[in-house]
């Protein structure tokens, strides 16, 4: 059975306007790295949607590169956020605003 792309890309607009309803409401920084893994994972679901669609595999390719500055995004800031979880016991975003310098 063939689902049509626009199901493919209903879904991705959900997940998108999912992730960047959380990323904007909640103040957690572990809740906004998975918000920014979500509108990430929606962008890709996009690119293979289309790169099916065009019968060309550049899309897929794309989506490599979107996974690993994703996976480099989540390690430097879960570093970043374990630092700041050790000094202040907390991973609220508006504690995180008195460290500007």
């Amino acid at each position: 059975m063939n689902v049509p792309a626009a199901w493919y890309l209903v879904l991705a607009a959900v997940l998108f306007g999912i992730g960047a309803f959380g990323f904007l409401t909640r103040r957690s920084a572990l809740i906004m790295f998975m918000c920014i893994e979500l509108m990430l994972n929606a962008v890709n679901l996009t690119f293979v949607t289309f790169s099916r669609t065009l019968s060309d595999i550049s899309g897929q390719a794309i989506v490599f590169f979107v996974m690993v500055v994703a996976a480099a995004e989540v390690t430097v800031g879960l570093g970043i956020v374990v630092a700041v979880f050790r000094r202040r016991s907390s991973t609220s975003v508006d504690e995180l605003s008195e460290l500007k310098g």
